[in-house]
């Protein structure tokens, strides 16, 4: 019974993932056509994070430092981040997201809120209730915080 119960609980969980992604896939070609998602996600990071050492967004986004540096230079021609060295050790170089990289994440966030209000708004208060304590259950055992980005945009 328990692993049935798991399974449904994945594959809802599976479900509810493509349809968020799907959400910010729309978010970024209506606000950022030319930003793809994994870009979006460093953009994220610095929002999130703040200034950060190549190697740590490389962690963050679980890639090679390889591509998190090709990543970067792609946001860097596009004027959505910078980089600057570091004065207390400048051998240190950390990518910064300037004030446009910001306003697009903001953009992004906002349409996505509006779209998720539209589908949230479907559901009774029961349904409501329900669907916000299992996503704080889930993102909590995912280490996730809630609020990172509301504090952010």
């Amino acid at each position: 019974m328990l692993s049935t119960r798991r399974a449904e609980l994945v594959d809802a969980a599976v479900g509810a993932s493509r349809a968020l992604v799907a959400i910010t896939a729309r978010s970024l070609a209506r606000d950022a056509g030319d930003v793809t998602l994994p870009q979006y996600r460093l953009l994220v990071v610095l929002v999130t994070r703040g200034p950060q050492r190549l190697g740590d967004v490389a962690d963050s986004l679980d890639v090679n430092p390889s591509t998190a540096t090709r990543m970067g230079d792609r946001l860097h021609r596009k004027g959505l981040i910078t980089r600057r060295g570091r004065d207390d050790d400048r051998r240190v170089v950390e990518l910064v997201i300037t004030d446009e990289g910001r306003q697009l994440v903001e953009r992004v966030m906002e349409h996505r809120r509006a779209e998720i209000t539209e589908i949230v708004d479907d559901l009774s208060p029961d349904e409501l209730a329900t669907v916000a304590q299992g996503l704080q259950l889930f993102a909590a055992a995912a280490g996730e915080t809630t609020g990172e980005l509301e504090s952010a945009s």
